[in-house]
C-alpha cells in the first residue's frame, strides 16, 4: 500500500527502512522524503513504524522465553 504519494514510498518500503535501523519519522523524511511535502502520510508512516519496533520486539521477547 502507498503511504506517501508524493514520493512513492510504500508500507513495505518503511517496514524495511526500520528493519534496517530507523526508527523515526524524521529518519524517514530524510531518507525516503516522507511527510517532507504534503505532510498527509507522516500519521500513518509514524503508525506503521511503531507497529514495526513493536514487532521486533515480540520476536525478541519470544527468542529470550524459549532459548535454543
Amino acid at each position: 500500500m502507498y503511504v506517501c504519494l508524493c514520493h512513492g514510498v510504500t508500507d513495505r518500503d518503511i517496514r524495511e527502512a526500520a528493519a534496517n535501523g530507523c526508527n523515526s519519522v524524521r529518519q524517514l523524511g530524510k531518507e525516503m522524503g516522507v511527510g517532507r511535502q504534503c505532510g498527509r502520510c507522516a500519521s500513518m508512516a509514524r503508525e506503521i513504524l511503531r507497529e514495526s519496533q513493536q514487532t521486533d520486539y515480540f520476536e525478541l521477547a519470544g527468542m529470550l522465553a524459549h532459548p535454543a
